[in-house]
C-alpha cells in the first residue's frame, strides 16, 4: 500500500494502518531528529521527540491533504517543529549540554592514530554544523543526510527552492571557512613533522 492509501484507510477508521506508516518512517525521522540535536547528543531525547512527532502526526492525520505535500514531507515538518520547540524550551537550561558533552571512555593510547584523526574530524564537522543558523542547519541535514530534493526541503522549511539553494550555499561556505584552519594547520604539522625527521 502507498502512503496515500494507508492514510485513506486511517481516515476511514482503520487506525492499525498507522503502524505501517510508523515502520516506514521511524528510522529516518529518528536520524533526522538526532542530527538536529547533534550538539546535544541525546539519544533518549531524540527517541522521545520521535515518538512525539508520530503522536502529533496521528492526532492531525485528518487535516493532512496529500495534494499540498507528501506524507514524508509533512512528517519531517512536524519533526523539525517539534525539535525546535524543545530546543526553545531548554535554551536557558544547560542540562542537555552538560550531560551530553562526554567523550568516549577509551583512552587515547588504546585507539589507533587514524581512528583518532577520523573521530576528531567528525567532531569538528558536527561542531561546524551546530554553529550554523537553524534554517541553514536544517536545509543541510535534509539535503546531505536525508538526501531530499530541493522542492521537498522548500516545503519543510516553508521557503522557495531558490531560497533553499541559497541556504545550502551559505551553509557549505560557512562550514568550509570554519574547517579551513583545521585542515591547514594539520597539513602544516605533517610537513613540519617530515622536516624534523
Amino acid at each position: 500500500m502507498t502512503d496515500s492509501q494507508l492514510i485513506r484507510e486511517i481516515k476511514d477508521g482503520n487506525v492499525q494502518c498507522y503502524g505501517e506508516l510508523v515502520k516506514r518512517y521511524e528510522r529516518k525521522i529518528f536520524a533526522f531528529i538526532l542530527h538536529m540535536l547533534s550538539g546535544y547528543q541525546q539519544e533518549a531525547l531524540a527517541e522521545d521527540l520521535c515518538q512525539e512527532t508520530f503522536y502529533k502526526a496521528f492526532k492531525s492525520i485528518h487535516s493532512f491533504r496529500d495534494v499540498e505535500a507528501t506524507f514524508s514531507t509533512w512528517l519531517y515538518t512536524i519533526a523539525r517543529n517539534t525539535v525546535l520547540s524543545e530546543l526553545r524550551k531548554s535554551k536557558n537550561s544547560e542540562v542537555y549540554i552538560e550531560d551530553t558533552k562526554q567523550m568516549t571512555t577509551a583512552s587515547f593510547d588504546q585507539l589507533p592514530e587514524q581512528e583518532l584523526l577520523r573521530t576528531e574530524r567528525e567532531q569538528l564537522v558536527r561542531k561546524a554544523i551546530e554553529n550554523l543558523p537553524e534554517k541553514q542547519r536544517s536545509a543541510l541535514i535534509l539535503r546531505e543526510y536525508e538526501q531530499m530534493e530541493y522542492k521537498e526541503i522548500a516545503v519543510i522549511l516553508n521557503s522557495t527552492v531558490s531560497s533553499v539553494k541559497s541556504l545550502l550555499f551559505r551553509a557549505r561556505n560557512s562550514i568550509k571557512s570554519q574547517l579551513e584552519s583545521y585542515f591547514s594547520e594539520q597539513q602544516l604539522e605533517e610537513v613540519e613533522g617530515m622536516n624534523k625527521s
